[in-house]
């Protein structure tokens, strides 16, 4: 706390920074008179077709991206699902076979038992 009284005490609580009398009072006059002449008139360009459509082409082409993203992620999706599907599938014919084979059962057991796995 003594280091920080020290240092106010040596350097003081104003303001070193001061604008010149009246400086706002005509700054917006001041700064319109530095500044170049620019004739907007002069420079007029037509606006071709393609520059008025081009963002709407460009949103349709992100849509149709991700629409086509969309599709193929469902499309991978029913991919797996099917071959899933098929391995279920195959590993039911499996077992099937196998019961038929080695289970020593007449065909009223083997009815009951299917119908009982549905």
């Amino acid at each position: 706390m003594k280091e920080e009284d020290y240092i106010l005490k040596k350097i003081g609580k104003d303001n070193p920074f001061q604008t010149p009398e009246g400086y706002f009072e005509n700054f917006t006059s001041e700064m319109m008179s530095r500044l170049p002449e620019v004739d907007y008139t002069q420079g007029e360009t037509q606006v071709s077709t393609w520059e008025k459509i081009k963002p709407w082409v460009y949103m349709a082409a992100v849509f149709v991206g991700a629409a086509f993203i969309l599709r193929l992620g469902g499309m991978m999706t029913k991919q797996d699902s099917d071959y899933v599907a098929a391995e279920e599938e195959q590993m039911e014919r499996e077992y099937i076979d196998q019961l038929v084979n080695d289970g020593m059962m007449d065909d009223y057991t083997f009815y009951q038992l299917l119908s009982d796995v549905e």
